[in-house]
């Protein structure tokens, strides 16, 4: 985004979870976001279209870390501005102002009233809101934008087991209840905003594997997906996945243990998962498929040669029973895929579900899209409130889909022999 202020100055485009929040006019926002979400930097970026306008903006966040970040994207938007005869810059106190005028940009670490004192504003910011101390706000931030009626945000991510130490809240939740409290305002005053981690379009695959692999489901739950509601485990699919047994660490699949593969089907985004089973009858799953773009069913087939090299497929499985045309697509290139013999997409739950109860499923700590599609995965809730038998956006897990077909092979009480009889078996 190009804007001109007696210079060209230049700040990023904001992605399609922030524009509302940048865009929005309303005095009081809250938003909250996952961790890496993009959040600071869309704030940032209506941080400066607010110090174009001619506000006072002061920014705070508890730790100089999450300053840091700030200040980077402000310095990066308006140092073509600075020039010690219209705007300044000061480097130790971080702010950028317009030379005899209130026109003011600031990033200041603060965290309760002591600390936000000597300080004010018509367009306020507190970033790590859930680490912040309530009367920060209270006794210094609104009466702060009193004389001009000013604007405040509000930015958290809902707190976890590892945020509780170093929060300086009396009340661990109090910008959970800030939040919920904007959703029910009616009076326009109030505007609430929320955005996952999955929404920030410049986050690598790489980058969301690295923070979220040792991550517990609650942590999951509340620093990626930014759910507040503890309640919300409850509404998992594959709730009765035990992490702390069955998520593990990788190693070297033996060559001989029996070997299979689930297959989701989608010209843009399909997905399969790969497992194996050993002779106990445990089921691991230990590769996962999901381009980021679509490929041809040749280039599936290649990748899947690639993954099982030098192994045996005893059998794979997918589809549902109307995409025969598919599997014998995949036949063709030298791939057969067989249809499940269980075609309920309930039964097939219950029968993953059977399996995780008992044990027999174990995860790779490093599938991250396998194990972030089971901590997401959620029931739809009906005008009460209440789950039902729906899946929540049941299309986007195709990970999860070929672990249902995957699952049509094995019994829970036994999981030792697989399901459909004949299945061809080939060798790469």
């Amino acid at each position: 985004m190009t804007l001109t202020l007696e210079k060209t100055i230049h700040i990023r485009e904001p992605h399609p979870k922030q524009e509302p929040f940048v865009e929005s006019k309303v005095k009081h926002g809250i938003i909250r976001a996952g961790r890496r979400s993009g959040k600071t930097v869309g704030i940032a970026i209506k941080a400066v279209l607010k110090f174009m306008e001619g506000k006072r903006v002061l920014y705070t966040a508890p730790t100089s870390e999450q300053t840091d970040a700030f200040w980077y994207e402000i310095k990066k938007a308006l140092l073509p501005l600075v020039d010690n005869v219209r705007y300044k810059l000061n480097e130790s106190e971080r702010y950028i102002e317009r030379i005899g005028t209130q026109n003011r940009i600031k990033a200041k670490t603060a965290y309760n009233a002591d600390t936000m004192r000597g300080d004010f504003a018509d367009f306020l910011i507190f970033d790590e809101w859930q680490l912040t101390a309530e009367d920060a706000w209270d006794d210094v931030g609104a009466p702060m934008l009193l004389d001009n009626n000013g604007e405040v945000v509000f930015i958290y991510t809902p707190p976890s087991l590892k945020s509780s130490g170093i929060s300086r809240a009396r009340d661990p939740r109090h910008a959970s209840k800030m939040y919920q409290a904007a959703v029910k305002d009616t009076s326009g005053r109030w505007a609430a905003f929320h955005f996952t981690s999955h929404d920030n379009p410049t986050l690598s695959r790489e980058a969301l594997a690295d923070i979220t692999q040792d991550m517990s489901r609650e942590s999951y739950l509340k620093e990626i997906l930014a759910q507040d509601d503890d309640s919300q485990i409850n509404l998992l699919v594959y709730g009765c996945f035990n992490e702390t047994i069955c998520k593990i660490k990788r190693f070297e699949i033996p060559a001989e243990w029996m070997n299979y593969s689930g297959h989701d089907f989608g010209s843009a985004n399909p997905g399969a998962l790969f497992a194996a089973q050993n002779p106990a009858g445990d089921i691991f799953l230990h590769a996962e498929y999901s381009p980021p773009t679509g490929k041809s069913t040749f280039q599936n087939v290649q990748a899947f040669q690639e993954i099982t090299k030098g192994r045996t497929i005893l059998a794979r499985v997918g589809g549902s029973h109307q995409e025969e045309e598919i599997r014998q697509g995949y036949t063709a290139q030298g791939w057969p895929i067989v249809e499940p013999f269980i075609t309920s997409v309930k039964a097939q739950i219950d029968r993953v579900k059977g399996l995780m109860e008992k044990n027999k499923i174990f995860i790779f700590n490093d599938m991250f899209m396998t194990l972030e599609q089971i901590n997401s995965c959620m029931w739809k809730l009906d005008d009460m409130g209440k789950p039902t038998n729906e899946i929540e956006q049941e299309k986007k897990y195709h990970l999860l889909a070929a672990l249902r077909y995957i699952s049509t092979l094995f019994a829970p009480d036994t999981v030792k022999q697989p399901g459909p009889a004949k299945i061809p078996v080939w060798r790469y």
